[in-house]
């Protein structure tokens, strides 16, 4: 029987399109970064450029698709709104078998939005309006949905002071309550920058398994490079999971690192979603008791596939 994950994380529409580097340029946008945008600036954006599609986002809604692509079973929670994109939202998301137990209801705010601006060099540019997203908070979370799950993922981006910590922290405890292990993504390096403390503190203290990037991973430990990374964070003694685009992936468990070279691909079409379709495959396979490398070996599988194709799904 599948083993059950819930990931919990924005629920943000994504609005792909396509741009040339002047069209950043001309709106200061830093390439390849996220940029938090207000609801004037989002309306703004999506009058000048030609849409592509229109899904379900959100990293870790992306992570829970690549788990139910692999035949997994997977539930995802976000905040949405009533209103048009929160419907296409919730559609988008049960239509590729991920459960939604969230109910949708009448909000102040929008449901959130993110313009993703893809160059011809296939890095991706985000203009992110969180909307109601951002507004998930320990009322929207019920036990009953977290103690069916083995696992639940959570993503760095969620992290604010305030009603979201209050939310992760009511999460843990009805994790670790249940005997449910906790993972948690880095999401981004200047979502470390602003949270590197706390972050830390959660590492430290609750999760047990964490996912980043290299450069997420040296800022959370303030060092240089990643040798003196895994020297400090082998102190921790958790599965710590470090993703290094074409230099392949690496695992730190039980004090050993188990590496794992990159897939090879022959045309990078799209980055977006190439580190949450890693994480679904390596928890897919964690959750089936694989061994870590085969964890590295298939999130590395699923991080090739999606680098060929435009968007985060691979349906």
């Amino acid at each position: 029987m599948n083993k059950k994950i819930l990931g919990i994380g924005n629920a943000i529409v994504d609005v792909l399109a396509k741009v040339d580097d002047e069209f950043l340029i001309k709106r200061n946008l830093h390439k390849g970064f996220m940029k938090l945008i207000d609801k004037s600036e989002f309306e703004d954006l999506k009058k000048n450029i030609k849409i592509e599609r229109v899904v379900a986002g959100g990293s870790v809604a992306n992570t829970m698709s690549g788990i139910a692509h692999l035949k997994g079973s997977s539930s995802f929670i976000g905040k949405i709104n009533s209103d048009n994109f929160g419907d296409i939202y919730k559609k988008s998301l049960e239509d590729i078998n991920v459960k939604f137990p969230y109910l949708q209801k009448n909000e102040n705010l929008s449901t959130g939005a993110s313009i993703i601006l893809i160059t011809p060099d296939s890095e991706r540019t985000m203009c992110t309006y969180l909307g109601v997203s951002s507004h998930l908070s320990e009322d929207d979370i019920k036990e009953n949905d977290i103690i069916n799950n083995e696992l639940i993922f959570l993503e760095g981006y969620l992290w604010d002071k305030g009603i979201s910590e209050k939310m992760f922290k009511h999460t843990i405890n009805i994790a670790k309550k249940n005997r449910v292990k906790i993972a948690m993504s880095l999401s981004d390096v200047f979502c470390v920058t602003r949270h590197k403390e706390d972050f830390y503190n959660l590492l430290k203290n609750d999760l047990d398994i964490l996912i980043g990037n290299e450069n997420e991973i040296n800022e959370l430990t303030n060092k240089k490079n990643l040798l003196d990374s895994i020297a400090e964070l082998k102190k921790l003694e958790k599965l710590i999971v470090v993703t290094r685009s074409e230099n392949g992936s690496l695992a730190l468990n039980d004090n050993k690192i188990v590496s794992c070279d990159s897939t090879k691909v022959d045309k990078i079409l799209d980055l977006t979603g190439a580190g949450d379709l890693f994480a679904a495959g390596f928890l897919k396979e964690y959750l089936e008791k694989s061994e870590i490398k085969k964890c590295l070996m298939t999130g590395s599988i699923l991080a090739s596939k999606i680098i060929q194709k435009i968007g985060a799904r691979l349906e």
